[in-house]
């Protein structure tokens, strides 16, 4: 399964969840299946978003989309974030 992998640290993760949230039709409609959010234990500021994708190509167009970066920019993201496109080549058991 493709994933998008983001990590960013943030001004304010109460600022930058919502702005999260208000994306999720624009992450369908290029092809997000949803995914999971995690904060570093270290550094609450620091976010790391996976994303599972329907195709390595459109996880690609939407990671380098001015509507991605347009809404980094408005919920505060404060680096410059690290990007992966990612193709899953095992799963593990527990």
């Amino acid at each position: 399964m493709p994933a998008l992998l983001i990590r960013h640290k943030v001004a304010d993760y109460a600022v930058w969840k919502p702005v999260f949230d208000e994306q999720s039709g624009t992450r369908a409609a290029n092809g997000s299946l949803g995914g999971r959010i995690f904060i570093s234990h270290a550094d609450p500021d620091e976010v790391l978003v996976l994303l599972e994708w329907d195709d390595l190509e459109r996880a690609d167009l939407f990671a380098l989309s001015a509507d991605l970066n347009e809404a980094m920019v408005r919920a505060g993201v404060a680096d410059r974030p690290d990007i992966w496109i990612l193709q899953e080549v095992d799963r593990l058991a527990s």
